[in-house]
Parts: C-alpha cells; sequence; structure tokens
C-alpha cells in the first residue's frame, strides 16, 4: 500500500511539475500571455541593492551586478558588503541614490524582523564617494519626530530641486494603544533631509489609500513633468500605482490603478530605466516563493511580464533597488570583489 501510493505522490508531483513548465508556454502561444521584448544595451551597467532574508544574518546589505539590467550576479559570493554597527545592527529594504554632490547615499530599515513586525522605528543611512568604502553611518529614529512610531519601513530618498533638499519617504504606523496592541494603519510619509544624518522637517503623511487598507514600500518615479508613485495596497496583496504633478503630495489613485501583470503576492517594488533607452523595469520582490519577478513599461502605467528565461536572480535576493552607473563604476565595483 505505502509502495503504491509512493508511486501515485511521485506521478502527481511530475504532472504538476509538467503543468508549470508547459502552461505558460501554452498560454503564450496562444496569445494568454503577452511577453515584453527585451531592451537591453551595452551602455553603462546596474547596482543592484539588496538583503537576503529574515533570519539575522541575513538582514544586511548586499551588492550584485549586472551589465543589461535584465541578468544580475551577486557581488562578494552574496555575503554581506556594508558593516552595521549602529542600532539594531540589522538592515532591510535599502534603497540607493546618486547625489548632487557627487556622492552616493544609501538608506535602509533598521530593524531586526526576529522583535516583531512593530518593533522598528529608525532608518540607517550610510554615503560613499565610490560604491565600496561606506562611511557616516547613521541612525535617523523617526520616533524623535513622530511619537508612538512602531514602524519606519522600506525608506527610499529622492532630490527635491524646490527644496533643495532630499525627500526621505518612508511605511510607517503609530501606536494608538501600545499596551493592547493597537496602532493606526499603515501609510506613506515624509521628511526633507540635507545630509542623511536627520530630518529638517516634521514628517507629514506621503499618501493613504481611499479603502483604508494598509499601503508599504512606496516607490516614486519623475517621468514628463509628472510624478508616478508606486505602492503595495495590503488590502490587495498588490502593486498599484497614484499620480501627482508634485513631488510631496496630491498623489490620487485611479480607479483601475493596479500595475501587477502577474498575479498577488508581491511587494518591495522598484522602478528603473534602462541606461539609453525609453524602457523601464519593474522589480519586484515575490516574497512568498522567495524570488525576484520583472516586468516592463515605457509609459509607467501599462506593463508587460518579461519572461523568466529572459532574467536572472539566481541568488534569492530581498527588497532592494538599482542604480544606474557608468563603465568604470561598474568595473571597479567587480574588481573590487573580483575572486
Amino acid at each position: 500500500m505505502n509502495k503504491t501510493f509512493k508511486i501515485i505522490a511521485t506521478c502527481v508531483a511530475l504532472v504538476l511539475i509538467a503543468a508549470a513548465v508547459t502552461v505558460p508556454v501554452v498560454l503564450y502561444t496562444m496569445g494568454y500571455i503577452d511577453y515584453a521584448d527585451p531592451s537591453p544595451t551595452d551602455k553603462g551597467g546596474y547596482l543592484l541593492v539588496y538583503f537576503g532574508g529574515n533570519e539575522p544574518e541575513q538582514e544586511t546589505i548586499r551588492f550584485a551586478l549586472s551589465k543589461d539590467g535584465y541578468d544580475f550576479y551577486p557581488l562578494n559570493d552574496n555575503e554581506p558588503i556594508v558593516k552595521q554597527t549602529l542600532g539594531t545592527g540589522c538592515a532591510r529594504d535599502p534603497h540607493i541614490v546618486r547625489g548632487r554632490d557627487g556622492r552616493f547615499y544609501m538608506v535602509a530599515t533598521d530593524m531586526r524582523s526576529e522583535l516583531g513586525w512593530t518593533s522598528n522605528h529608525s532608518i540607517v543611512t550610510w554615503s560613499s564617494d565610490d560604491l565600496i568604502t561606506w562611511e557616516n553611518e547613521s541612525v535617523i529614529d523617526v520616533a524623535d519626530y513622530v511619537e508612538g512610531t512602531n514602524r519606519a519601513w522600506a525608506p527610499q530618498s529622492i532630490w527635491d530641486p524646490d527644496k533643495q533638499m532630499y525627500m526621505v519617504y518612508y511605511s510607517s504606523s503609530q501606536w494608538t494603544d501600545e499596551a493592547a496592541g493597537l496602532s493606526t494603519k499603515t501609510c506613506l510619509w515624509y521628511a526633507y533631509t540635507k545630509d542623511f544624518t536627520k530630518f529638517e522637517t516634521q514628517p507629514q503623511i506621503l499618501f493613504e489609500t481611499q479603502s483604508g487598507a494598509d499601503c508599504i514600500d512606496g516607490d516614486i518615479v519623475r517621468k514628463d513633468g509628472k510624478f508616478y508613485l508606486y505602492y503595495k495596497d495590503q488590502g490587495i496583496d498588490n502593486i498599484c500605482y497614484a499620480v501627482s504633478d508634485t513631488l510631496n503630495g496630491g498623489y490620487v489613485a485611479p480607479e483601475d490603478n493596479v500595475v501587477n501583470v502577474r498575479y498577488q503576492g508581491v511587494e518591495g517594488s522598484f522602478v528603473y530605466r534602462l541606461n539609453g533607452t525609453k524602457t523601464y523595469l519593474m522589480l519586484m520582490d515575490s516574497y512568498k516563493d522567495g524570488c525576484f519577478y520583472l516586468q516592463q513599461t515605457t509609459d509607467l502605467v501599462n506593463f508587460k511580464r518579461v519572461n523568466p528565461s529572459d532574467y536572472s536572480f539566481d541568488f534569492s535576493p530581498r527588497h532592494g533597488a538599482v542604480l544606474p552607473v557608468t563603465d568604470a563604476e561598474y568595473e571597479a565595483l567587480a574588481n573590487a570583489y573580483k575572486k
């Protein structure tokens, strides 16, 4: 009986594996899946910053490189690149920006997840002249600015020419009754900084969903005078977008604003433009499957899947961001961690 059961189980497993491989091919052939045509270029390269997982030793910042924006390989054997000495000693959801002063600035969630999902209220930051040596580690405690803050997740930064400062935006909630474990809904907040060591302004709400659902993991892209804000709607477990004419407010979500064309169960989206093209890629963390997915667009609204055979992240990265780099910067990074 046990032998028969094992045979049946093996057959079922093989059928499921075959279906997983065959069904997408059949659907694509029949026109139900419209894959995007890759648009790789040979101009410069791309640096991916990411973290490794939910164990403390995995909550560390790591780097990967790509020449075409689709196929990435990890540096330093997928081991941590940036040493963290302040805060919780654990960093998640890193984001990197090229500063107006020629330096690079990185922000991340200062969080040790084993302490709980409402245990974090700080952002950790670093700066670098060359993407290799990271210094000026700082911790910005959001609770010093907004009382009762119990999470400050997935920070990102963008230069605001009107303010002549960097706008740091992140997902946050605050305790309403800590003893009872009650807090406000999670939405997107922002504040301004000059040097990534402190906030110059009091944090304000940037965006919240009309439905009242939590929203996290904001990512803002500027194009043709408009600002596109992508975020995860926790109510539907999907990536959505809103648009504004101004960077720090006025975002309106269209009625049909889901942009993820794969399925539910993704977060940590990040959009980057391919060097020298009008093509943008959206990176998404499929946290349930432990992998990244890519989709492609030219207008930031209508996306197509990228065929999994056309990209690779074979080192299981988690929620990160991509910075386009020059040929010289690419070579310097590659050589710094060459085996």
